[in-house]
């Protein structure tokens, strides 16, 4: 089985992914970083050097490759990858898809904490991020909200968010879990 999380940068994709591979025994992946490998650059460096462009089609390769080399898995993957190409439909075909849903106040608290790491946001005025978030997050929730399950994750344990996520998936298919 693979486990893809999505959602909003600072939802706690890459946390979570940590915590529900170690609780359900499957390898992590996190698709940045297989990106930053392969091109030898970080995500900031990819944005500047090459741009947005290069970098979605070079996510898109990467999220398809992953997914047909791959069994079982927990693969983590970045904010927008979802909202480009037909991402949100191979996620959907090849996985059990979860959005890590957060709400404004929450995703500003945990952006600003992580803001110069952060290509997107590291450029605007500390006050200016939860209008830019609220923007962000109204034009990418319908890609998010095609997710086969939702999970919020304001103000939880991530413990609680790994219960929550496991719970979903004994519900839908008991029989990969007996």
């Amino acid at each position: 089985m693979i486990i893809i999380l999505i959602g909003y940068m600072g939802s706690g994709k890459s946390h979570i992914a940590k915590v529900l591979s170690k609780k359900l025994g499957l390898k992590l992946i996190d698709l940045d970083k297989e990106i930053s490998r392969k091109n030898k650059m970080t995500i900031t460096e990819i944005f500047q050097n090459k741009g947005e462009i290069f970098f979605r089609r070079e996510e898109k390769n990467m999220l398809e490759e992953i997914l047909a080399r791959e069994v079982s898995c927990i693969l983590s993957v970045g904010g927008g990858t979802p909202t480009y190409y037909n991402n949100m439909e191979i996620i959907n075909q090849n996985s059990e898809s979860f959005y890590l849903q957060a709400n404004v106040a929450t995703l500003t608290q945990r952006l600003l904490m992580q803001k110069a790491k952060r290509p997107l946001i590291a450029h605007i005025e500390d006050e200016k991020i939860p209008e830019f978030i609220a923007k962000h997050l109204f034009e990418r929730n319908p890609f998010y909200a095609r997710a086969k399950y939702v999970v919020n994750t304001d103000q939880k344990d991530p413990q609680v968010i790994v219960g929550e996520i496991i719970e979903q998936l004994q519900s839908s298919s008991p029989s990969s879990f007996s």
